[in-house]
């Protein structure tokens, strides 16, 4: 995820409690060197740490399809664990909720969903 985050253009990247990442061999553009990381207790320190007028998009099924979300200008997609997803609480308090469409499943590991979200950002925003 660090690494196509670099790719896509990604301002940093965050985590929210549990084990902070970890740099890896197989990441040859070195994203951690370009993409700042944050690591978070829990989720109202994130809250409180949001940059002005920045929105909260929840990256979970059930909510709006992807292809016709309209991205924020400012945005922070909230990506949940792959076995519990984004706690109901915090899907709440976000002003939107996006789900990824697929053939099967709606459920992605969150490198790929990561991946899918901002690759759509980039393709609708542009660069």
């Amino acid at each position: 995820l660090w690494r196509s985050a670099y790719q896509l253009g990604a301002a940093q990247i965050f985590k929210v409690g549990g084990k902070s990442f970890e740099k890896v061999a197989s990441d040859v553009v070195r994203a951690w060197t370009n993409v700042p990381f944050v690591q978070y207790k829990e989720w109202a320190d994130l809250a409180g740490a949001l940059p002005y007028a920045t929105k909260l998009v929840a990256v979970e099924m059930g909510g709006e399809p992807l292809e016709t979300f309209e991205h924020p200008k400012r945005a922070v997609y909230l990506l949940g664990s792959e076995v519990h997803g984004i706690p109901e609480a915090v899907v709440r308090m976000c002003h939107a909720h996006v789900a990824l469409p697929s053939v099967r499943y709606e459920s992605f590991n969150v490198a790929v969903a990561g991946s899918i979200v901002m690759y759509d950002r980039l393709a609708k925003l542009g660069k």
